[in-house]
């Protein structure tokens, strides 16, 4: 069995001033944001603001995996699955498709590897798969995190990346999927127009 260090810097809760000057950050960047207590209440918040029958992209996230999200959304509920829509098609021939239908759904949900004291999102990728419809491509985007990856500048989101969340990751995709992950693209938001990014942070320690 391998055995992964995880350092304390980077799975520590904050106190309650540094979590409340961090929200008060991310709202001067034009992200609204509500903090919740567990994984339950994150999950009624983002399902709280998704209308019924929206087109909605869970992207891979163990957060919203842990909080029930992805089951909510992906399971037979009353929204539309982008996810198993996209999933229905054939990447060889319609690989286009896939990636219109992911990237221009009326929600992408998904979870962030860093929150800078400042107000900055930090979120790494493979392959970049769900970071065209955060950037861009989706009306409206919900991100999940716990308040674990709260970090006091953009040097130390980066070096949460490479040192933690890569280290955790490449251990579920070789268990999950055979391989090795790498960080093929970083997106970092650093401001946005108000009314599309919400942020749900979580008073526990969930996911990567």
């Amino acid at each position: 069995m391998t055995t992964i260090d995880v350092s304390e810097r980077f799975t520590t809760l904050p106190d309650e001033a540094t979590l409340s000057a961090t929200v008060v950050a991310l709202e001067e960047h034009g992200f609204s944001v509500e903090v919740v207590d567990d994984l339950d209440a994150a999950r009624q918040a983002a399902l709280r603001r998704i209308p019924h029958g929206s087109s909605v992209m869970t992207n891979t996230s163990v957060t919203l995996q842990e909080t029930g999200i992805d089951d909510a959304i992906n399971g037979g509920g009353p929204y539309e699955s982008a996810r198993n829509k996209m999933l229905a098609l054939d990447f060889q021939t319609q690989g286009q498709e896939m990636k219109a239908i992911a990237g221009q759904s009326d929600y992408a949900l998904g979870s962030v590897h860093a929150v800078t004291r400042d107000g900055s999102l930090v979120i790494a990728s493979a392959s970049g798969s769900q970071l065209a419809a955060y950037a861009w491509g989706a009306p409206n985007v919900i991100f999940v995190a716990g308040a674990q990856k709260l970090v006091a500048t953009l040097e130390a989101a980066r070096e949460r990346v490479h040192q933690h969340s890569l280290v955790l990751e490449d251990a579920r995709a070789q268990a999950v999927y055979g391989q090795h992950s790498y960080i093929g693209k970083v997106l970092e938001l650093h401001q946005e127009l108000p009314g599309r990014i919400h942020v749900i942070l979580i008073r526990q320690v969930v996911g990567f």
